[in-house]
């Protein structure tokens, strides 16, 4: 299959390198020629402009969006929309709203299937939980692309009609939101209670056999072997907050108590004012770096 790919920040480089392992094509495009020339030396074909890269994909154009959600998805469909019919796939594989992929796959001429990926860089070795929203025959057509981006075909599904990758993306984030702040706050209480615990040795104990065993209890002891059990300079501030936010107020409007979640999200936006210095706060803050390489917030010594 060929595939054309815009937008190769981390997550599109990833796109890119295992669609190209799995022997597929990809022609690849970027607003940095950096990242442009990146991906062509992963193997790609480089675009220099949206109008070059549909014109080097084939009659029926398979095109996978990797741009920040927003007014960038937006401004590259309308870049899109005249090159486009009715045969033609997009993917966005950002975190966009549900609402937004609703209204875009409503637009478009092409079958538009909206991408919840999960799996931060991570992905590159193992690859990503995709969940996916949109036309049936849409999605049957990227099903090799998808097993290729995917840890294989159990890591990606159809959701259901247009929305709906998103939509389960969004919950998943909110249930995101609040595993980290139990991971942190159970954490916390280890720190500054009855004994002085190595909490990497905590935590790897934990990650063989206990219940409470996941990758997010993996990254727990990767921070704790990193930073040190005090989590070093690590800062009590604790970014993003987006897609919690989405989950939450779509909970209100279904009427579906969410407690924990709305507790994490809280906590998340408390670490913003005037600090406090809670422990699960900067355990929570280096998790993110963890799973998604976001930059850590540090204090001043």
């Amino acid at each position: 299959m060929q595939l054309g790919v815009i937008g190769l920040g981390r997550m599109g480089q990833i796109v890119v390198q295992r669609t190209l392992d799995a022997g597929h094509d990809v022609v690849a495009f970027d607003l940095s020629a950096e990242a442009t020339a990146a991906a062509e030396e992963r193997g790609a074909d480089s675009a220099d402009s949206i109008a070059d890269l549909v014109e080097a994909l084939d009659d029926e154009k398979r095109i996978w969006l990797m741009v920040p959600a927003g007014d960038a998805v937006d401004a590259t469909l309308d870049d899109l929309e005249p090159h486009l019919d009715a045969d033609d796939v997009v993917v966005d594989g950002g975190n966009s709203h549900f609402e937004d992929s609703t209204r875009r796959a409503e637009r478009l001429d092409a079958a538009y299937l909206d991408c919840g990926t999960s799996g931060g860089p991570a992905g590159a070795e193992h690859g990503f939980s995709l969940m996916v929203g949109g036309p049936e025959w849409a999605y049957d057509e990227l099903t090799p692309v998808f097993d290729a981006v995917a840890t294989g075909p159990d890591g990606h599904d159809r959701m259901g009609p247009a929305g709906s990758g998103h939509y389960v993306k969004m919950v998943h984030n909110g249930v995101e939101y609040a595993l980290m702040q139990a991971y942190g706050e159970g954490f916390e209480l280890l720190h500054e209670g009855r004994y002085d615990l190595d909490m990497e040795s905590v935590a790897r104990t934990w990650n063989n056999g206990a219940v409470i065993r996941s990758w997010l209890l993996e990254l727990c002891e990767e921070a704790f072997r990193e930073e040190g059990s005090s989590l070093g300079t690590v800062a009590d501030e604790v970014r993003g907050g987006s897609t919690g936010t989405w989950t939450v107020q779509e909970a209100l409007e279904q009427e579906v108590p969410v407690p924990l979640i709305y507790a994490a999200l809280g906590e998340r936006f408390g670490s913003r004012s005037p600090k406090e210095g809670r422990f699960s706060r900067r355990l929570a803050n280096r998790l993110r770096y963890g799973f998604g390489r976001h930059e850590v917030a540090r204090r001043e010594e």
